[in-house]
C-alpha cells in the first residue's frame, strides 16, 4: 500500500471517526429500543431482548475490528503478526466467559449450601425445644 499524504490521512481519520460515531448511535438506539423507551411493546419481550443483545455484540465486535485494523494499522501488517495479536485476544475473551460461568456456578452452589444450612439448623432446634418441654413437665 502506498503512503498517503497528510490531507488524505486526516480525511481517513475523520471518516473513521464518523463511522464509529454512527455505529455508536445505532447501538444506543438499539439499547433504548430494547429497554422499551422507544416502543413500549419491546419491554419484557424475550425475543427482542435477545435480538438487541446479539446486535449490540455484533456492533461492538465490528467497532473493535475497525479500530484494530484501521487505527492501529493491523490491516497493513503481515499475517503472522495479526494472528499473534488476535490469538491472545480470543483467549482473553474465552477466559472472561469461563470466569463468568464459574462464578455463576459458585453462586448457585452457595445458595444450595445456605438452604441446606437453614434446614439443618431447623432440625437441630426442634429436638432441643422438645427436651425443654419434657424437662418442664417432669419438674411439675
Amino acid at each position: 500500500m502506498a503512503h498517503q499524504d497528510k490531507s488524505e490521512a486526516i480525511k481517513g481519520v475523520y471518516r473513521g471517526l464518523v463511522l464509529l460515531a454512527v455505529v455508536t448511535l445505532i447501538e444506543v438506539a438499539f439499547s433504548l429500543f430494547g429497554k422499551g423507551h422507544l416502543w413500549e411493546g419491546a419491554k419484557g419481550n424475550v425475543w427482542i431482548t435477545y435480538l438487541v443483545g446479539f446486535a449490540l455484540i455484533a456492533f461492538s465486535i465490528y467497532k473493535a475490528y475497525f479500530i484494530i485494523y484501521e487505527f492501529m494499522h493491523m490491516g497493513h501488517e503481515v499475517k503472522g503478526l495479526r494472528v499473534s495479536v488476535l490469538l491472545p485476544t480470543l483467549l482473553l475473551v474465552w477466559a472472561i466467559i469461563a470466569f463468568f460461568q464459574e462464578g455463576g456456578s459458585w453462586g448457585d452452589r452457595r445458595e444450595l449450601i445456605k438452604a441446606k444450612d437453614k434446614i439443618e439448623q431447623n432440625e437441630v432446634q426442634q429436638p432441643v425445644g422438645m427436651l425443654q418441654e419434657e424437662q418442664t413437665k417432669n419438674l411439675h
